[in-house]
């Protein structure tokens, strides 16, 4: 509710600053106001894989299809780095942005219609983030999570739940002042503990790409948040050892 009255606040501020600007700077709030009533109108972008979703065939009886639900961790895998699990029948389903609370809303048309044998939950990091809006409380993240997993579990769909992965400062100015080390510690005790409690398999990418000073290593992003190339190839072994534990529950 509070983002849709901020959605709402923004587009009313914009379109009052739009009778008052220059031509120039009309057409820029123009362009902004039609890209918040875009958002506005499908905030949990259900239509981003609506048509791929549509186009899926039903698995075979014996094909341990694997879908990838997440934020742009996810989206970027494979597609702007890395390779993404190449020949075997895993769907990534990220979005770019999205908070869990984005994920739980579309976890049916996006996870649990594709008929996976098991879902990898990634996802937390945006919520976490300061200064770029509201952020969630933890308690609301935690209980999303939980809510997408059994969703999962109610269906018949194994869990692997990842950790939220390791950021820095290296590159760009904000990533340790809005996604606080401490934090992110926080939501992946949580991530294990439910996980342990309620037999999920936790999939712990954080050690794997941490560096010194809790941050994620400089050879493995990009922009001291999201992934390379080098990070993806450490986090697949690691996605592929908790999928085949998940697997053989």
């Amino acid at each position: 509710m509070k983002t849709y009255l901020t959605m709402l606040a923004v587009l009313f501020s914009s379109a009052t600053a739009l009778a008052q600007a220059p031509a120039p700077l009309a057409q820029a709030i123009a362009a902004r106001l039609q890209s918040d009533e875009t958002r506005l109108a499908d905030w949990p972008q259900l239509g981003r894989y609506r048509s791929e979703n549509a186009a899926l065939p039903s698995p075979e009886e014996a094909e341990p299809r694997v879908v990838f639900m997440g934020d742009s961790i996810t989206d970027f895998w494979g597609r702007q780095r890395g390779a993404f699990f190449p020949g075997k029948p895993y769907i990534n389903r990220g979005i770019g942005g999205q908070v869990t609370a984005q994920m739980l809303v579309r976890f049916r048309p996006d996870v649990i219609n594709l008929n996976p044998r098991v879902v990898v939950i990634l996802g937390g990091v945006n919520d976490l983030a300061q200064g770029f809006g509201p952020t969630t409380p933890i308690g609301e993240i935690e209980g999303n999570l939980a809510s997408m997993a059994e969703l999962a579990r109610a269906h018949g769909i194994r869990v692997v739940l990842a950790s939220v992965l390791p950021v820095n400062d290296h590159f760009l100015p904000h990533p340790l002042a809005t996604h606080p080390a401490e934090q992110i510690l926080a939501l992946n005790a949580w991530i294990k503990s439910y996980a342990k409690t309620q037999h999920f398999v936790y999939l712990d990418d954080y050690p794997a790409l941490l560096g010194e000073g809790q941050t994620i290593k400089r050879e493995l992003t990009i922009d001291g948040l999201h992934p390379n190339a080098a990070g993806y190839a450490v986090m697949t072994p690691l996605a592929q050892r908790a999928i085949d534990q998940a697997l053989a529950q």
